[in-house]
């Protein structure tokens, strides 16, 4: 069964992590261009990827193992930001922000693959 990923609220709330992500990372010390800005960056980038790449799967099988897939990328995110945190890269109120964000994104990624489970091809 084929979704239309750009038409998922998950696909789009990924977009707009994404976003934050660039936007928060942008301020982080030059020296980590090739250390944790590109690591959370592509992290980041690999939520709605595999959303995306999922989506385009025959089966509901399929798709639900992209999804884990974008959990494991979110969970990478959120660690890295306390990272990005306890080394002082960000301020405590922009982690909060964007862990609100990680939470709810989880919450609809975790609500959507039940919703698969329930109808498996």
């Amino acid at each position: 069964m084929k979704h239309e990923f750009r038409k998922l609220q998950i696909w789009n709330d990924a977009r707009t992590l994404n976003k934050m992500i660039y936007t928060s990372s942008a301020s982080f010390p030059r020296e980590e261009k090739y250390g944790l800005t590109s690591q959370i960056r592509r992290a980041s980038v690999s939520i709605a990827s595999n959303i995306s790449e999922g989506s385009s799967g025959q089966s509901n099988k399929m798709f639900l193992k992209y999804l884990y897939i974008s959990l494991g990328s979110l969970c990478e995110v959120e660690t890295q930001l306390y990272l990005a945190f306890d080394i002082k890269y960000i301020e405590e109120n922009e982690l909060k922000l964007i862990i609100k964000e990680t939470d709810v994104l989880k919450r609809k990624i975790i609500g959507f693959m039940n919703s698969l489970e329930k109808n498996k091809i």
